[in-house]
C-alpha cells in the first residue's frame, strides 16, 4: 500500500566538494545559477526567489551530500516524522542552527535504505532581492514543481522502492526492466522529481534543473563544447518526459542535466 505524500517538492541539493572555485565558475557561468554566500567552506546559489537551491560544501570526497525534500507546514512535518519514526527510520529533528543555515523554519534529517542523508522542511526563506542569474538567460522553472529533479545510482532498486514510494509516498511515473531496472517517481507535476538506477553503483548520477527558454539550453551547450570535456551527452530530447536537454560533467564527477520543456504528468498519471 503506498502511503500518502506529505512531499510537495524537491526543495534543495547539498554536494560534497573540496572543487568550491570549479563550483562557483560552473553553476554560475554556465547553469545560469546566482552565488550568494560563501562562507568559509560552503557555497550557496540562488535559481528563484529562494534563499538558496544548491549548497556546495567542501567536506569529504565528491558526491552528493544530501537532498532537501519540501513539505506544506509543520503539521506534515509531523506526520511524516511519525510514520518514519513507526516504521523504524531514526528520524532526528535538526537543531536551529541548521534550520538556520538552510533557511527553512525547521526539518527533520534521515536516511534512506542505501544511507543517503535525506532532510524534509518546512517554512523557506524568501529572498529580500530579485533573482539575478550568472549569465543572461530567462529564469528556472522551479515553483511548485521544485528545484528540479535528482537520480541516484543504486545497488539494489527494490528496498529504495519501497522506501520512498510506500514510506515517503512517492508515485511512480515510469520504469524499465531492462538492462536494468529503473524507476521514474513524482510527487508534483514534474514528471520526476527523483528516480533510481539499478547500475550496481551507489552514487549521485546526476540532478536537473530546467530553465523557460530553449535558447538558454542552446546556449548552455554552446558554451559547455568550449570547454574540453566538458559536455557528457549531446543535445537530445527524452522520450518519457519531453526534456530537450544535454548533460555536461559537474567539477564533482557526476552529470548535471540542463534542459527545457518537460511535460507536466496529470493527477490521473498511470506508469
Amino acid at each position: 500500500m503506498e502511503a500518502t505524500a506529505e512531499l510537495t517538492a524537491l526543495g534543495y541539493i547539498g554536494v560534497r566538494s573540496a572543487r568550491l572555485d570549479d563550483w562557483g565558475s560552473y553553476a554560475t557561468l554556465l547553469l545560469g545559477m546566482q552565488q550568494v554566500d560563501r562562507a568559509g567552506a560552503v557555497l550557496a546559489f540562488r535559481m528563484d526567489d529562494r534563499k538558496q537551491r544548491l549548497i556546495v560544501t567542501s567536506d569529504d570526497g565528491e558526491g552528493l551530500g544530501f537532498l532537501g525534500w519540501e513539505v506544506a507546514n509543520a503539521a506534515a512535518l509531523d506526520v511524516l516524522a511519525a510514520r518514519l519514526d513507526a516504521h523504524g527510520v531514526k528520524v532526528r529533528r535538526a537543531r536551529r542552527a541548521l534550520a538556520d543555515e538552510r533557511h527553512v523554519a525547521d526539518l527533520i534529517v534521515f536516511q534512506d535504505p542505501a544511507g543517503n542523508r535525506l532532510e524534509v522542511f518546512h517554512g523557506p526563506a524568501v529572498a529580500d532581492e530579485p533573482f539575478r542569474p550568472g549569465r543572461p538567460i530567462s529564469g528556472f522553472r522551479t515553483g511548485p514543481l521544485g528545484m528540479g529533479h535528482a537520480v541516484l545510482n543504486v545497488k539494489d532498486t527494490e528496498p529504495l522502492l519501497s522506501f520512498y514510494r510506500d514510506l515517503l509516498g512517492f508515485r511512480v511515473s515510469d520504469y524499465a526492466l531492462k538492462p536494468y531496472k529503473l524507476y521514474f517517481l513524482h510527487i508534483n507535476g514534474r514528471h520526476h522529481s527523483f528516480a533510481i538506477v539499478g547500475s550496481g553503483k551507489q552514487n549521485l548520477h546526476h540532478f536537473m534543473v530546467e530553465v523557460c527558454s530553449l535558447d538558454d539550453v542552446g546556449q548552455g551547450y554552446d558554451l559547455a563544447q568550449l570547454e574540453d570535456g566538458r559536455v557528457a551527452y549531446t543535445l537530445g530530447r527524452h522520450t518519457n518526459d519531453y526534456i530537450t536537454s544535454f548533460y555536461s560533467h559537474s567539477p564533482s564527477g557526476f552529470f548535471v542535466e540542463y534542459g527545457w520543456g518537460g511535460r507536466v504528468a496529470p493527477g490521473t498519471w498511470q506508469p
